[in-house]
C-alpha cells in the first residue's frame, strides 16, 4: 500500500530548508464531457441519477424513440386498425462502483510536513475522478475498449483492479457500427477503415461538409442551442491544426467568426460553429501516438492514427447514481495515519437502436466516428 510522505527530504545535503506552503501541481484539466451533459434528450450526454428495477436488478434505463415512418390517413378514410405505434427502444446501463483511495504516511510526516494532507488529497482525488470518467467517456464513445489510454497505449494499473473488471466495461462494443464510421481519404469520404489510414487521410473543409451531410441523412439528431441545430465535432489538437492548414477551412472560419485578433485563427480557441458543427479540441481524443508498432492504423499497422466524433443527442449515456461522489474519512494504524477514499456509482453507454433510414439496421444512436491520420 503506498503512503503519501509530505514531510520526507529526498537527497537532502543540508538540514534546513525553507518550505513554500504551496505545492506546483500537474496541469489540472477539468472534465471535458461535464458542459455537455443534462437530464433531458437534448444533451449530448443525458446523464440519468436514478436506476428502475428490472428482473436482473438494479439498472438504468433510457428510452430512445424513433421517427416515425408511415404517411397518415387521407380524408375520411378509416383510421381504425391503421394506427402506427410508438417505437421506443430501451437500453440498460449497467451500473458499477469505482473508488480511489489515499493514505498519509503518518503523524511524523504530518507534524513535519506544511502541506495539509486532507487539501491535498481531496485536490488529487477530486482531479482523479473528472480525468477517469472523461477517460472512459472517451473511450466508450470511440469503441476502445478500458484496457487502453486515450493514446492506445496500454493501461497500467499497479496495485489496483483493471477498469475492464467494472460490470459495464463489456457494454463498448468493438467498433463503430456501419453506418456511423467514417474516413476522409483526402477528397472524399469512405467507409471507416483504421488499416486504410495513410498519411494523405487529413481533414479538409470537404469532410466537414460531408460529414454533416450523412449525419442529416442518417437521422443523427442535433442538439438545440438557442434556437439552433448544432452537432458537436470533437477534434484532437493535430488535427484541429491540420483544419487549420486547410484554405477553404480558413476561408469559411475567417468569414464565419468574429474578425481581427478574437477570431479563433488567432486565439487558437475552439468552441465556434462552421456550417452548424461546433468544434472542440481535446488532447484526450483517442489516437494511437502511444500504441507500440504494429498495433497502430494503416499499413503494417504501424501509422498513427486519431478518431474525431461528430455528436448530436444522446450520443452517450452516464448514469450518475451517487451525483457527487461518495467522500469517507478515517483513522489508520491505530489512528497514526489519515486515509480518504472517494466512491462513486456509475456506467457508460453508447447507446444503438434499430435505424429505419439505415435499411432497419442497428446503428449507434448519436455519434459518428470520422477516423483522419494523425
Amino acid at each position: 500500500m503506498g503512503y503519501t510522505a509530505f514531510g520526507q527530504i529526498q537527497n537532502a545535503a543540508a538540514v534546513k530548508r525553507a518550505w513554500v506552503n504551496e505545492a506546483i501541481t500537474a496541469y489540472r484539466q477539468q472534465s471535458f464531457w461535464e458542459k455537455f451533459m443534462g437530464t433531458g434528450s437534448n444533451s449530448v450526454v443525458q446523464r440519468i441519477t436514478q436506476l428502475k428495477k428490472t428482473e436482473k436488478g438494479d439498472r438504468a434505463m433510457v428510452g430512445l424513440k424513433a421517427n416515425m415512418q408511415a404517411s397518415g390517413i387521407v380524408g375520411d378514410n378509416d383510421i381504425d386498425g391503421r394506427r402506427e405505434s410508438l417505437e421506443t427502444y430501451w437500453v440498460e446501463i449497467r451500473t458499477d462502483q469505482l473508488r480511489k483511495s489515499v493514505s498519509s504516511k503518518g503523524r511524523v510526516d504530518d507534524q513535519q510536513s506544511v502541506f495539509d494532507f486532507r487539501k491535498e488529497a481531496k485536490d488529487s482525488l477530486s482531479d482523479w475522478r473528472a480525468q477517469i470518467n472523461d477517460d472512459m467517456m472517451f473511450l466508450a464513445a470511440s469503441n476502445i475498449s478500458f484496457a487502453y489510454n486515450t493514446d492506445g497505449s496500454t493501461r497500467t494499473t499497479g496495485a489496483e483492479d483493471s477498469l475492464t473488471q467494472l460490470e459495464y466495461a463489456s457494454d463498448v462494443a468493438p467498433s463503430p457500427t456501419s453506418k456511423r464510421h467514417f474516413t476522409f481519404n483526402g477528397t472524399n469520404l469512405i467507409a471507416g477503415n483504421t488499416a486504410a489510414i495513410a498519411s494523405g487521410y487529413v481533414p479538409k473543409y470537404g469532410a466537414l461538409v460531408d460529414l454533416c451531410a450523412e449525419a442529416k441523412t442518417r437521422g443523427v439528431k442535433p442538439v438545440m442551442v438557442n434556437g439552433q441545430e448544432v452537432y458537436v465535432h470533437v477534434v484532437h489538437p493535430k488535427t484541429f491544426a491540420y483544419y487549420k492548414k486547410d484554405a477553404d477551412f480558413r476561408d469559411v472560419l475567417v468569414n464565419a467568426a468574429e474578425r481581427g485578433f478574437k477570431n479563433p485563427l488567432f486565439t487558437g480557441a475552439a468552441g465556434f460553429t462552421v456550417d452548424g458543427i461546433l468544434f472542440h479540441v481535446s488532447n484526450k481524443v483517442y489516437n494511437t501516438a502511444g500504441a507500440a508498432s504494429g498495433s497502430k492504423w494503416g499499413a503494417g499497422s504501424a501509422v498513427d492514427g486519431t478518431r474525431s466524433l461528430l455528436l448530436g443527442q444522446q450520443a452517450l449515456l452516464y448514469a450518475d447514481i451517487w451525483g457527487a461522489a461518495d467522500w469517507y474519512e478515517e483513522k489508520l494504524d491505530s489512528g497514526a495515519k489519515n486515509a480518504i477514499t472517494l466512491s462513486q456509482y456509475s456506467g457508460v453507454l453508447k447507446p444503438r437502436f434499430m435505424s429505419r433510414l439505415d435499411g432497419n439496421t442497428v446503428q449507434d444512436f448519436g455519434c459518428i466516428c470520422m477516423d483522419y491520420y494523425l
